[in-house]
């Protein structure tokens, strides 16, 4: 019961570092400045040209919305706590803190000259992000030392084999956005499709009934 507790308190204080993260992110859409006379068709210009903003922000909504379901999916493997997972996954947190300033250079120079640049320090954020999540995958799975007994080797593996197809498919993101920004984000965005459909549902070994005697 007592590890149950620190497992659900580490959960919580998780969430609530995903939530302010999430929040944050719509900080970086300002009014527009317009004059004080401005007409309808002026002011929508404005708004319309914000664009890269709007962009910007429902990129990292939806890759923190994301992040938060895996996070969440997570937890049903864990058993218990230990040191070494709390500062992995306090790593994690830092890098999820971190994603509205790439969203906020992303917004301010992806229709400029420096797009590329812009790109490849967004696409970059999420290696950074796919690290953290193997670190964290590490300190738990490895030989089994905070994993439910009832979850089987077969989906620990996969589960492994998918967070390090991500960090290759994340770099390979970072390495293109610096010839083609729209490629690399593109090639970044693909991958959270996956993660979409990364079930984290079938936890379970097969077992046998119990025989009942009588």
């Amino acid at each position: 019961m007592a590890e149950e507790k620190e497992t659900s308190r580490v959960e919580a204080f998780s969430d609530g570092v995903f939530a302010i993260a999430i929040t944050l992110l719509i900080l970086e859409i300002k009014v527009p400045e317009v004059p004080e006379h401005s007409t309808n068709n002026q002011l929508f210009a404005s708004l319309l040209s914000l664009w890269p903003s709007y962009f910007a922000f429902l990129l990292s909504f939806t890759a923190v919305l994301i992040m938060w379901i895996n996070h969440h999916g997570f937890f049903k493997y864990l058993k218990k706590i230990n040191t070494p997972f709390l500062y992995a996954n306090g790593f994690l947190l830092l890098v999820v803190t971190f994603i509205p300033f790439p969203t906020a250079v992303l917004a301010k120079y992806i229709n400029s000259p420096a797009a590329n640049m812009s790109a490849a320090f967004y696409t970059g954020s999420m290696v950074l992000l796919s690290i953290a999540y193997n670190l964290l995958w590490f300190t738990t799975a490895y030989k089994r030392v905070l994993v439910r007994d009832e979850i089987s080797d077969a989906l620990i593996n996969k589960i492994r084999n998918a967070y390090w197809l991500g960090f290759f498919v994340y770099l390979a993101a970072f390495a293109l956005s610096f010839f083609n920004a729209i490629a690399g984000l593109l090639l970044c965005i693909s991958f959270w499709t996956f993660w979409v459909v990364l079930d984290y549902s079938k936890t379970t070994k097969k077992t046998k009934p119990r025989r009942i005697l009588r």
